[in-house]
């Protein structure tokens, strides 16, 4: 896979000249696979990345390799691996290369069952930190218990009931850092644990249509960049409940944080070096306008809600009509968690144990998204979607900065139409306005994408902000898929803004060129 990006300055988008003519992300991976052996390695080629990419993603080399043994259920690997014990909130080790992460783990991991319905992992070893390694070495374990395997009755009757357990350790020597909480007094210096634990208990119980997963996890005492070196155990708590059946489907989801931002090396920030992921329970929209103001999880802790549903009308009924109809609505709400802050004798809260906190008071709002989908076929050649959803986004805190008021309170629409012309050629076109007084003011975007199978894809689109900046952020793109191979080239600008996933985000700077993406898969 490479993305490469030839920049052009652009005054009026704020890009100025780069040092190098070419910017590029190029990766190589190769697994081999057998019976009992596994192997695999990724050569990347980062001299001059991509805009946005941190400081320390620079470089070239052979970060990640492996060799996997299996026999009769049980796998041992030496080397880097990826790793996510229960919803992650004690462990997620992943790579996702949107926004520039790879926290793989270089050491040892042992996954075996010794029982049926039961399933151990035990691992060990110290994190990618860009091209040098943290220092902070990370060990635990993992158990699930699958009790239904165990009772013929649970199975007869649809029974399922999963109960899990984690345990991560971390330690780095205090040596490492060096904090005075009053800097004209060198003698008084912060005493740093060496070691911090995080558990993480869970259950889940499935009957039938009906699913609820219940989750908590606690952390010990860890000072860091994060938390602004406070000594207060971080806790988190998650339920999730569903029901679906044939053309329905409900979750109501509820999480509370409080301080559980956990790294590996306690002096890092950004995205580096995290050891465990806080999912963000606001939906990640795929529509330009709707991604136009993303939620990132906020680390000092949040109480966040979410809740979605979806129906399906079916066929040749008043609503349903002749193809069927399908509406989904999604809600989230996510704000701050209650803090009474705790003070040295300096005025800071360094040191100090940070705060206390009503478990279930909460401050102020950080982000809100209520949306409205209608999905429906009108003839064998069209198909319409339709999106409304009001949105409010507490840019101060999430950006860091706000433009006339903290919270920007937007309506946005959206129009998403796909047009069959024959058995190889479909037209999709979008239209999408957003509306709001905050921020930059309004926005609205145009779409057209021609496809023609099974080779070819034509895109062009154009995003114009009214009123304050009055710039177009237009773009030309030609993609050709053939086999393994896809080849995307384009010409355009694209805004300034953040690329997010799953409640992590990345800033991307303003950019303007040519671009080629390429990728192979043999």
């Amino acid at each position: 896979q490479t993305d490469i990006l030839f920049p052009e300055e652009d005054e009026a988008i704020g890009t100025g000249k780069y040092n190098d003519d070419c910017l590029s992300n190029t990766y190589v991976d190769l697994n081999l696979l057998s019976k009992y052996v596994d192997a695999g390695a990724r050569l990347e080629y980062m001299h001059a990345p991509l805009p946005g990419f941190e400081a320390g993603f620079k470089g070239q080399g052979l970060p990640y390799i492996y060799l996997k043994g299996k026999y009769k259920g049980v796998e041992l690997t030496v080397g880097d691996f990826y790793e996510q014990f229960g919803s992650g909130f004690v462990l997620r080790a992943y790579e996702e290369r949107s926004l520039g992460i790879d926290n793989s783990i270089r050491g040892g991991k042992l996954t075996f069952s010794p029982y049926k319905g039961i399933s151990v992992k035990l691992l060990g070893g110290s994190q990618r930190h860009y091209w040098e390694r943290s220092d902070g070495w990370l060990y635990g374990g993992d158990i699930e218990l699958n009790v239904e395997q165990w009772s013929k009755r649970m199975m007869e009757n649809n029974w399922f009931f999963m109960l899990g357990g984690s345990f991560v350790g971390r330690y780095q020597d205090a040596d490492d850092n060096i904090i005075y909480p009053n800097p004209a007094d060198q003698k008084l210096k912060l005493r740093l644990p060496e070691m911090v634990s995080a558990f993480d208990v869970r259950a889940r119980l499935q009957k039938g249509n009906y699913s609820v997963l219940a989750e908590y996890a606690m952390k010990s005492q860890d000072p860091s960049a994060d938390n602004g070196y406070i000594y207060k155990k971080g806790t988190a708590a998650m339920i999730s409940a569903s029901y679906s059946k044939r053309g329905m489907s409900i979750v109501l989801q509820a999480k509370r944080s409080d301080d559980m931002m956990f790294r590996s090396q306690r002096d890092i920030s950004g995205t580096a070096l995290t050891v465990n992921h806080l999912p963000a329970f606001a939906y990640q929209h795929t529509y330009a306008l709707a991604a136009l103001y993303p939620y990132a999880t906020q680390p000092d802790g949040e109480w966040a809600y979410q809740a979605e549903f979806r129906y399906n009308f079916k066929r040749r009924t008043p609503l349903g009509g002749k193809y069927g109809t399908d509406i989904a609505v999604n809600f989230s709400h996510v704000r701050s968690i209650d803090h009474q802050y705790k003070y040295n004798q300096w005025g800071q809260t360094m040191g100090s144990e940070g705060y206390t906190s009503s478990f279930f008071k909460t401050g102020q709002l950080y982000y809100q998204d209520l949306h409205f989908d209608l999905s429906k076929k009108l003839t064998k050649k069209v198909k319409i979607n339709f999106m409304y959803m009001w949105q409010k986004y507490n840019q101060n805190v999430v950006e860091g900065h706000a433009i006339n008021g903290d919270i920007v309170n937007s309506h946005i629409f959206v129009y998403d139409g796909k047009y069959q012309l024959n058995d190889r050629v479909t037209l999709r076109t979008e239209a999408q306005y957003l509306h709001t007084k905050q921020a930059e003011g309004d926005w609205g975007q145009i779409l057209a994408e021609l496809s023609v199978l099974p080779y070819l894809m034509f895109t062009v689109s154009d995003m114009y902000n009214f009123g304050t900046t009055d710039q177009h952020y237009y773009l030309g793109m030609v993609t050709f898929n053939y086999h393994g191979h896809r080849l995307a080239a384009s010409y355009g600008r694209t805004r300034a803004g953040y690329n997010c996933s799953g409640g992590v985000c990345r800033y991307v700077p303003a950019s303007k060129g040519f671009q080629i993406s390429y990728n192979l898969t043999f």
